[in-house]
């Protein structure tokens, strides 16, 4: 079985490293923060503070950062110490540009990348449950499907390197205006005196149902915001980088426009790391204003 070097131990992170624990890997785990690393060594997991020594001791690296700029930081400190059939499977959701920049890097030393976003979220993570659209070789596609099978329900080749970062941002076009909507819905059920806790039971299995109206329209019809299952931010950076995707393609994407607009100006007032679900406090802002 091939030695796995985890990289990031974020929401998604440090529960897809449990998985891969329990399925048996090798696994070694690194993460900038020490308190994350304190958290998977109290869970049996060997840990270390070295990116060179994570990568002189594992077959495969696996990444799950914050952004484009962290992977790239953290490929640029990997590759002086990569080998010839080393693999780096990216589960990091990040602009298809930075991931082919990363896929040349290293490739220039030998090792092979496959972008790896997944989608599912924290709750996905925790049962194996994600679904991956992964860009790469067929090979390495191949070959990376071993530790992923631990960790997802379907593994999808979408096609060349970049080729899942491009499925992921068309992915989370349809979350963002999915998760507005959904807000609307509830306050608009609210305000007519409907019970709103009921949108998703009576929804369900009809045209209007989705993971995202089963998890979110509860939440947000309790005002609960805890645990966090998406950051506002982490969402409002997949439409930036859809956005930029858009403009380079020329594609039109006009509700992800909207709904990046109405996404900044919840982050704007102090709820960037906050969950998805709190986006229904800015229809009750907007309801106050109006008052």
């Amino acid at each position: 079985m091939e030695r796995i070097g985890f990289i990031g131990l974020g929401l998604m992170g440090l529960p897809l490293c449990r998985r891969l624990q329990a399925a048996g890997f090798p696994l070694t785990v690194w993460n900038r923060s020490a308190d994350k690393l304190e958290q998977a060594r109290t869970e049996g997991m060997q840990t270390t503070t070295s990116l060179v020594e994570l990568a002189a001791s594992s077959d495969i690296l696996m990444l799950c950062i914050a952004d484009g700029a962290a992977v790239q930081s953290v490929a640029t400190q990997l590759t002086p110490a990569l080998r010839t059939g080393q693999l780096i499977i990216d589960l990091s959701s990040i602009d298809p540009d930075t991931t082919r920049r990363c896929a040349e890097l290293v490739r220039q030393q030998g090792a092979s990348w496959v972008d790896a976003p997944v989608s599912g979220g924290v709750k996905g993570a925790e049962q194996g449950t994600l679904v991956v659209m992964a860009g790469g070789s067929a090979a390495d596609i191949q070959r990376a499907s071993l530790p992923l099978q631990a960790l997802s329900q379907r593994i999808t080749r979408m096609g060349e390197v970049g080729s899942g970062q491009v499925t992921k941002i068309c992915n989370q076009l349809i979350v963002a205006a999915n998760a507005m909507l959904i807000a609307e819905a509830v306050a608009l059920a609210e305000n007519n005196g409907v019970d709103a806790s009921l949108l998703a039971p009576a929804l369900a299995g009809g045209f209007a149902d989705s993971l995202p109206l089963q998890i979110l329209a509860p939440r947000m019809a309790a005002r609960q915001a805890e645990p966090v299952q998406w950051k506002v931010a982490t969402l409002l950076k997949d439409l930036d980088n859809a956005g930029q995707l858009s403009k380079n393609s020329q594609s039109a994407t006009p509700l992800a426009a909207l709904a990046s607009q109405l996404m900044r100006l919840h982050a704007a007032r102090g709820h960037a790391t906050a969950d998805l679900s709190s986006v229904i406090q800015l229809y009750q802002e907007q309801e106050q204003a109006a008052c």
